[in-house]
C-alpha cells in the first residue's frame, strides 16, 4: 500500500499535467502555420505516453509497478530511477519515426485550419439578431422581465443600441425602439422567435470572433434567471476561448446547470463539442464527459481563474500565468535532489518524494492548501480496491490458474513470442480498463506464467509495464487521449486507425528490445 502515499503526491499521470501544457502551445503553432490541430493533437498525446516510458516517475503506472514487483513473492526489490530509460529511449525513438511519417495520412483534418473559433464550433448558424419594432409591447419593458414572460429557449448575448454594447446588468435594461439582442437558440426555436410579436429577426450569416469579443460580459438565460455578479466587471471586454474539461475534474458526471459554470466561472458557453459531434442547444442539461471542449465567452480575469483550476484547460494561450519565480531556483534544487537521491539508491522513491513534497511546503513553494488540492482522491479510493484485488489474486491461486491458461495458449511458442503475445494482451485490456488496473491484474499473471514457461520474470513484468502505460488503441484507454479528443474534433476511429499499427510496431520493438538488454 505504499504507493497510494507516493500517489496523493502527484497527478493521475506525470505526463498528464505535460499535455496541459502543451495544448494551447500546440493549438496556437497549428493557427500560426495554417496546420490542422487534428494532425499535431494524437501525436502529442502518444509522444507524451512513450516519453513517460523514459524514467521511474514518468508514470503513476510505473511507480504502481515497482511497488508490486518489489514484494517478496515477486522480484523482491522495487526499480530504479533510470532501470528501463534504454528500452524507453528505443520505444520513443521508434514510436515518433513512426508518427512524423504517417500521421499526414492516417489523421484526416477534422478541424480545418482556421483563426475563427466561431468557424469551428459552427456557432453562426446557432445565433440570431431579434429586432424590438416601434410597436412593440416589450418597450418600456426590463429584458429580465420580457425574457421572463417568453415561452421561448433562447439565451440573450448581448444588447446593441446604436453604437453602444451592453453585457453587463443586461437584464435591468430598459428596452427601447430598435435595440438588436444577439441570441443563442437553437434552428427549431427560431419559428417560435418568429412569432413573438414585436420582434424581428434576421439570421446572422458572417460571424467572426471579433463580433462576439466586442461584448463587454454575458448573459441573460431566457427564464429570467441571471448570473452572479462575480464574472466580470461592468464594461470588461469579453474573450472568446475553447476550454477542455478534465478527464479527472470534478466536472465529469455534472451538467452545466448543476455545475453552476455560468455564476462559479464567470464563463458563458456558446457551443461544446464531444469528439468530432458539434453541440448548441440544451447544453445546460448534457452531462459533462471529460475531453468534452466548450467554446466561452468571458472576461481575461475568468479566463486567468480557469487557467488556475484543475477541472478545466484552457486550451489556448490568452494570457502569461503568474510565476513565483523567486522560488524557481528551490523548487528546481528539490526536485533535483528528489530525483538525484532516488537514482543512487540512497533513498527509495516513496521516502525521497515524500520528503520532498514536505520540502516544498517549509520553503514557501507551495502552500499547504495546493497540495491537498491536487490530491485527486478518486484515483487513491480506485487503487485503495485495485491493490487489495491484486493481492487477492495472488493469495487465492487466481493468477495461478490464469497464467497455466496463458501458459497453455503460448506454452508451444518461444519464449519470444510469448513476451510478445502478453505484452498485446495488457495493451488490449489497458485499452478496455485502464492503466493502472491492468497493470495490478496482470504483473501477477505474467509473473506466474514466465516461471511456467521457463522465462524470466523480469523481462515478462517489464512487457506487462510497457503495455499498460501505451493503449493508443481508443480515447478512453488513457487520460491524455481524452484530453486531446474534443479538442482535436476526433471521431473514436481515428485513434484505432493510427494506435493499431503503432501498437504493433511497440509490441515488436519493446520484445525485441528486452530480449536485447536483459534477455528471456
Amino acid at each position: 500500500m505504499g504507493f497510494l502515499r507516493v500517489h496523493a503526491e502527484e497527478d493521475v499521470n506525470n505526463n498528464t499535467p505535460v499535455v496541459a501544457i502543451m495544448i494551447p502551445v500546440v493549438n496556437d503553432l497549428a493557427r500560426r502555420t495554417g496546420t490542422s490541430p487534428s494532425r499535431l493533437l494524437l501525436p502529442l498525446s502518444y509522444a507524451s505516453m512513450m516519453g513517460g516510458m523514459l524514467t521511474l516517475i514518468g508514470t503513476s503506472t510505473n511507480i504502481l509497478a515497482s511497488d508490486i514487483v518489489a514484494r517478496p513473492e515477486y522480484l523482491g526489490r522495487p526499480f530504479s530511477m533510470f532501470e528501463f530509460t534504454a528500452l524507453g529511449a528505443l520505444v520513443l525513438v521508434a514510436g515518433s519515426v513512426y508518427l512524423y511519417f504517417t500521421t499526414p495520412y492516417l489523421v484526416s483534418e477534422r478541424i480545418k485550419p482556421t483563426e475563427e473559433l466561431t468557424d469551428e464550433f459552427g456557432v453562426a448558424s446557432y445565433l440570431t439578431e431579434v429586432v424590438v419594432t416601434e410597436e412593440s409591447p416589450m418597450v418600456g419593458e426590463t429584458v429580465r422581465e420580457v425574457l421572463g414572460e417568453l415561452a421561448v429557449d433562447l439565451e440573450v448575448v448581448t444588447l446593441v443600441r446604436a453604437e453602444d454594447t451592453f453585457g453587463a446588468s443586461i437584464g435591468e435594461k430598459t428596452l427601447r425602439p430598435d435595440d438588436v439582442l444577439l441570441v443563442r437558440t437553437d434552428r427549431t426555436a427560431v419559428i417560435d422567435v418568429v412569432d413573438v410579436e414585436g420582434l424581428e429577426f434576421a439570421p446572422i450569416v458572417e460571424l467572426s470572433d471579433t463580433d462576439l469579443e466586442t461584448a463587454e460580459e454575458p448573459i441573460m438565460r431566457g427564464d429570467g434567471e441571471l448570473p452572479e455578479p462575480d464574472a466580470a466587471e461592468p464594461g470588461t471586454p469579453q474573450i472568446l476561448a475553447e476550454v477542455i474539461v478534465a478527464p479527472d475534474g470534478e466536472l465529469v458526471g455534472e451538467t452545466l446547470a448543476s455545475a453552476s459554470f455560468r455564476q462559479r466561472y464567470g464563463a458563458t458557453v456558446l457551443a461544446m463539442r464531444r469528439g468530432s459531434e458539434l453541440l448548441h442547444s440544451r447544453m445546460d442539461e448534457r452531462r459533462l464527459r471529460g475531453g468534452d471542449t466548450l467554446l466561452v465567452q468571458a472576461s481575461r480575469d475568468s479566463l486567468d481563474r480557469l487557467g488556475t483550476n484543475r477541472n478545466v484547460i484552457v486550451a489556448q494561450e490568452f494570457t502569461r500565468p503568474t510565476y513565483r519565480r523567486d522560488k524557481l531556483g528551490l523548487a528546481v534544487a528539490i526536485v533535483a535532489g528528489v530525483v538525484g537521491l532516488a537514482a543512487l539508491d540512497v533513498l527509495p522513491i516513496l521516502v525521497s518524494a515524500i520528503a520532498g513534497a514536505v520540502a516544498m511546503v517549509l520553503a514557501g513553494v507551495l502552500e499547504p492548501g495546493e497540495l491537498y488540492d491536487a490530491v485527486d482522491w478518486s484515483v487513491i479510493f480506485l487503487l485503495a480496491g485495485l491493490i487489495p484485488l491484486g493481492v487477492a489474486m495472488e493469495a487465492t491461486g487466481a493468477a495461478e490458474f490464469l497464467a497455466a491458461y496463458a501458459i497453455s495458449l503460448v506454452g508451444g511458442l518461444s519464449l519470444v513470442v510469448a513476451l510478445g503475445a502478453f505484452y498485446l494482451f495488457t495493451a488490449i485490456l489497458t485499452n478496455l480498463l485502464s492503466n493502472n488496473a491492468s497493470v495490478i491484474l496482470m504483473i501477477p499473471i505474467a509473473f506466474d506464467a514466465a516461471r511456467g514457461l521457463g522465462g524470466d520474470p523480469y523481462a515478462f513484468v517489464l512487457a506487462v509495464t510497457f503495455a499498460a502505460s501505451t493503449p493508443f488503441l481508443t480515447p478512453i484507454g488513457y487520460q491524455t487521449n481524452l484530453m486531446v479528443y474534443g479538442p482535436g474534433g476526433y471521431e473514436f476511429t481515428d485513434f484505432a486507425r493510427v494506435g493499431a499499427p503503432l501498437q504493433l510496431l511497440l509490441a515488436v520493438v519493446t520484445t525485441l528490445g528486452i530480449v536485447a538488454i536483459w534477455g528471456v
